[in-house]
């Protein structure tokens, strides 16, 4: 795997204001693959985040029916992993890509994510325009139970593999870069949800984006 420097993007740079218990993100691109729009500051669009007992249990929120979310990459999975310090790991419900980031402090998790998940775009190489318009269509979200038993059981199967990883990569240092790396192998991992079309998360991202682009 090719070096790596990554920096954390700026408030700015996201175009983030925080109100309440929700994040939003105000003027940005309108299609994740196409002409740029801009977009008012507003809530209405959201995202479901399907979290296993054990992470329910830590943050404690409402929980909502499962649902359609307005992103590109669907909804998404959450556990939590009690490493030091303790991670959470997300999974893309439509392409299995996976995110690791801090799980502390658990009741801002939903907030932080899109600031993580846009490092994990960039260093997927996905388009600037597409990290903007995922980022900016999650702006609210909406606990829910698991559902889809199938990224459930990626979902463990991560956990196993970043395991590995963990030693790896020495995470116990408390490197945050160390995250993007393990996130970033996870995504090569061949996923049999996959096998009928790009295999592995990272080029089910790729083709996703060439998906958008072309439409």
């Amino acid at each position: 795997m090719n070096e790596r420097q990554v920096s954390s993007p700026s408030k700015a740079s996201l175009n983030v204001a925080f109100c309440g218990g929700s994040c939003h993100f105000g003027s940005k691109a309108g299609s994740f693959g196409g002409r740029a729009e801009r977009q008012p500051l507003s809530c209405a669009v959201m995202f479901h985040l399907h979290c296993t007992k054990k992470l329910l249990d830590r943050i404690k929120p409402e929980i909502c029916a499962p649902g359609p979310s307005d992103t590109a990459l669907g909804g998404w999975y959450a556990t939590a992993m009690f490493w030091k310090p303790q991670v959470a790991l997300l999974v893309s419900e439509r392409t299995l890509l996976p995110v690791l980031m801090p799980l502390a402090p658990a009741a801002t998790l939903a907030r932080r994510f899109p600031a993580q998940l846009a490092l994990v775009l960039k260093e997927h190489g996905a388009p600037s325009e597409f990290i903007a318009q995922e980022v900016w269509r999650m702006g609210k979200v909406q606990y829910s139970k698991t559902a889809n038993r199938s990224v459930v059981g990626i979902l463990n199967e991560f956990v196993k593999q970043a395991e590995f990883w963990l030693a790896a990569y020495a995470y116990e240092k408390g490197d945050d870069d160390d995250l993007l790396a393990i996130s970033a192998k996870l995504a090569e991992t061949p996923c049999s949800p996959l096998y009928n079309g790009p295999v592995s998360p990272d080029k089910a991202l790729h083709q996703l984006v060439k998906a958008g682009a072309q439409t």
